[in-house]
């Protein structure tokens, strides 16, 4: 038996972004495999299939949870269209004819949620990060080491920057664009916190994260448990036994 016990609190950006809801999961006794297997692979080609449908009738910037983070992206200072949120880069990828990345059981589980409901979604090793969680603003003495850059060089947030964070350091920048290395999952990863960031689309939310944690039951063996944190709750806690 286990109990994990984790907080999150959103409450700092919400004056400037009050539609802006997130529901946090936490998997425990996680089984990753490097190989996804037959019955993910099929999962994750139908939803691809399901995208490209989507995707290959209408451009990118005319599908309206995408448009909500490009809007939040120029609110606090982003301009350069290379930086998007993760659900756009990955239906981007599949508009582009390529597949999803197939990475490990965890990964192309959440992936292929994140693109069939069009919501961010990221997952950190929970023995990597000490709570509590926030989505806030990017403070003076942040730093940031993109995950998979060799050698890890700080790439500091800008002024004005909403983050995503825990107590000791930064777990994502330009709130859900690219995950810090610190906290990456692995195959060896046993617990994890994942969210699931909506901006719009607010009724999608739930049925989204209850998609989350049914996959990563199937596909990793996992327990799950979630809870949402949004204007009306800015602070919550999320616990599984």
């Amino acid at each position: 038996m286990f109990r994990l016990i984790l907080s999150l609190d959103i409450s700092e950006i919400l004056e400037r972004f009050p539609d802006f809801r997130v529901a946090v999961a936490v998997a425990g006794d996680l089984t990753i495999r490097p190989d996804a297997g037959p019955a993910l692979k099929s999962a994750v080609a139908a939803i691809e299939a399901e995208v490209a449908a989507l995707v290959s009738a209408r451009s990118l910037a005319e599908i309206g949870e995408l448009q909500a983070w490009r809007a939040a992206y120029k609110a606090f200072g982003v301009k350069k269209t290379s930086y998007r949120s993760s659900a756009e880069r990955l239906l981007k990828q599949v508009q582009q004819g390529r597949s999803l990345p197939r990475i490990n059981s965890l990964v192309d589980s959440y992936n292929a949620i994140s693109a069939r409901h069009r919501m961010p979604i990221g997952a950190d090793d929970l023995a990597k990060v000490a709570g509590p969680l926030a989505f806030r603003y990017a403070r003076p003495g942040d730093d940031f080491f993109a995950l998979g850059a060799k050698p890890p060089v700080d790439d500091p947030p800008k002024p004005g920057e909403v983050v995503y964070a825990d107590a000791e350091k930064l777990l994502c920048r330009r709130w859900n664009w690219y995950q810090d290395g610190r906290s990456a999952t692995s195959a060896a990863t046993r617990d994890a916190v994942l969210t699931v960031q909506c901006l719009g689309g607010v009724d999608q939310l739930e049925p989204a994260a209850e998609d989350l944690c049914a996959w990563l039951r199937e596909y990793c063996g996992a327990r799950t448990a979630w809870a949402v944190a949004h204007a009306g709750a800015p602070r919550i806690d999320v616990a599984t036994v």
